[in-house]
């Protein structure tokens, strides 16, 4: 059985950043197209925009003695929404790639002042997080994904995390990819306000069948892009599915995603509540290990979750 102990450090913290495309949405004022940060890996520019925000949270896990799970910013660098954008295979194989080195220079330059830094080759799903189109089946999920693993791989990620997965097929073919290049990978759902998947499915069931399809393949879980009060009711119980999940990127508003997406300013919540609300969870969720945030959230957040967590 795989679980997060095979990476992560027993009984051990890792903090990791909020909301990257919000934070370069509305704090800097960059233009994403289709909310994808990883344009900003095609010109120095922009790559220095990326590590100043990865460095705000590095000097965060160093000022509060955490380890540190670095994503790159490739949510969105898959063929389909290249395809939007205008970048072909080679090219999204180029940012996939190099958005590896950069980040390892990032680790070899805190490697003094924080213990333990993973990179992470972040995945997004094919169409949209919230409401997806295009469903797919286990094996074209597994296609349509593999190449971005591959890169992944060849640039020599410690693991991999598919995030904001509406539903089940596309998270089991995208472990079932990762198996094949041998990577650790971390699966995290987003729900809606009822803590359930957008198609009903619950938490449970959606662990559950990933595990039973992959051979409990994910190293861990994780919930990412809904707040704690829609989805804290569903996490009561010591069964196994419970124990599975390790990591929370909670949103800091309590709106919908339609709010959101029909939203033209920034909910950025309540932090210091947000960050209680983290140390609540962790008496649900024993193996809760992995914070960070997502949409709303940035360094004043994760420095919250940090601070109330396991006090």
């Amino acid at each position: 059985m795989s679980t997060f102990s095979n990476v992560l450090k027993n009984d051990q913290i890792y903090l990791t950043d909020g909301g990257l495309e919000t934070t370069l949405i509305f704090h800097h004022e960059i233009n994403l197209p289709h909310f994808s940060s990883f344009v900003l890996m095609s010109y120095s520019e922009g790559q220095n925009v990326l590590k100043s925000y990865y460095q705000g949270y590095l000097d965060l896990a160093k000022k509060n003695k955490k380890n540190f799970i670095l994503e790159t910013p490739t949510w969105r660098a898959s063929s389909d929404w290249g395809d939007l954008i205008g970048y072909d295979a080679a090219e999204l194989h180029v940012v996939n790639t190099s958005a590896v080195t950069m980040l390892r220079e990032l680790q070899s330059a805190y490697s003094d002042d924080v213990e333990e830094i993973l990179i992470s080759g972040n995945i997004g799903p094919r169409s949209d997080g919230y409401q997806p189109t295009q469903l797919m089946t286990c094996s074209e999920a597994e296609k349509y994904h593999s190449a971005q693993v591959n890169s992944f791989a060849q640039a020599g990620v410690d693991m991999l995390c598919a995030m904001t997965i509406s539903y089940v097929d596309e998270a089991i073919g995208i472990v079932l990819a990762a198996q094949k290049h041998k990577l650790p990978v971390c699966v995290s759902f987003t729900v809606e306000t009822d803590g359930s998947l957008v198609d009903g499915t619950s938490l449970q069931q959606a662990i559950e069948i990933v595990d039973q399809a992959t051979e409990n393949g994910p190293i861990y879980y994780m919930i990412n892009c809904a707040h704690p009060d829609h989805f804290s009711k569903q996490l009561h119980g010591s069964e196994n599915w419970i124990k599975r999940i390790a990591g929370i990127r909670a949103n800091a508003s309590r709106k919908s995603h339609a709010e959101l997406d029909d939203s033209e300013t920034l909910d950025a919540g309540n932090p210091i509540e947000l960050g209680q609300q983290y140390q609540q969870l962790s008496e649900l969720l024993p193996n809760l290990r992995v914070l960070g945030g997502c949409c709303g959230t940035d360094e004043n957040h994760i420095n919250h979750i940090c601070e109330h967590f396991h006090q």
